[in-house]
């Protein structure tokens, strides 16, 4: 993926950087692996706003994603690479010898028909996807399960990977992209490679239009609110936060305060990504 500085012909335009369609092959989707989505702008099941900020913004049809990559010994060969508005990666199209069509993760460096396959036995290639256990060390990954059959859950979004350290047990020690040192089962599948679209970080939307086409309505600072809306508000002109520590408008520590509780998964986490 390349990156164009675009010409300020207007105000919007100035300071935008975009992606170009370099490396897309086919800009029609697959019609059997479309589905409409819903918008639920930020609602969860109950209808409870669980993320703040989120609404309006273009519609989009779900493109449906192969992260199991369960067609095992079926050698598959990439038809098209493709857009998709759901991520910020590339996807690829697969064609299996089986007639089954299956979009995945666009890996890095993957063309136009090259081959992939999942298995124990595949080879270990850009593409491919094999249980941890079979995959040498020091070897980049992404699309890592964290339950064995599950489906890929980490390492998904462009540009990124982690790498497999070693094998310990039945347990394989992986380095994530945030720099956390984590053990996961090596059971658990992940696709050999780094994710595509290496420049999305370098991107500029250059315009406020561009964020809501996004979906994401407008923030407001807290210290621009008056007191009954946020605790960092009031006060005569411009004013500092004046209590001890940030709060969000609920009154929890906020701004670098650490709020996980899932005790559950720390044992398998060896480092932590603020330990670098």
């Amino acid at each position: 993926m390349a990156l164009k500085v675009v010409k300020a012909v207007t105000p919007g335009q100035q300071g935008r950087v975009k992606q170009t369609s370099e490396g897309i092959t086919r800009s029609k989707p697959k019609k059997s692996l479309l589905t409409d989505q819903r918008q639920r702008a930020g609602r969860n099941s109950a209808g409870r706003v669980t993320v703040r900020h989120r609404g309006s913004g273009e519609k989009r049809q779900y493109r449906a994603i192969d992260f199991k990559r369960d067609k095992i010994g079926v050698v598959g060969q990439a038809v098209s690479v493709e857009y998709d508005p759901n991520r910020s990666c590339r996807i690829a199209l697969v064609k299996y010898q089986d007639g089954d069509w299956r979009y995945i993760l666009a890996p890095d460096g993957l063309k136009v028909g090259d081959t992939i396959e999942a298995g124990e036995g595949a080879e270990v290639k850009n593409g491919n996807a094999l249980p941890l256990r079979a995959i040498p060390t020091g070897t980049l990954v992404h699309n890592v399960e964290m339950k064995a059959g599950k489906g890929g859950q980490m390492v998904r979004s462009a540009g990124v990977a982690a790498q497999v350290l070693a094998k310990e047990g039945e347990y394989t020690l992986l380095r994530l992209p945030s720099g956390e040192v984590r053990q996961v089962l090596s059971d658990c599948m992940a696709t050999v490679g780094q994710v595509g679209a290496l420049d999305h970080k370098n991107i500029k939307l250059g315009k406020a239009g561009r964020k809501r086409h996004m979906g994401w309505r407008p923030e407001v600072r807290g210290v621009a609110m008056s007191p009954r809306d946020h605790p960092h508000g009031g006060g005569e002109g411009r004013s500092p936060i004046g209590m001890p520590g940030p709060k969000s408008p609920w009154g929890k520590p906020t701004l670098g305060h650490r709020t996980r509780r899932n005790k559950r998964s720390s044992k398998y986490i060896v480092r932590r990504r603020y330990d670098k």
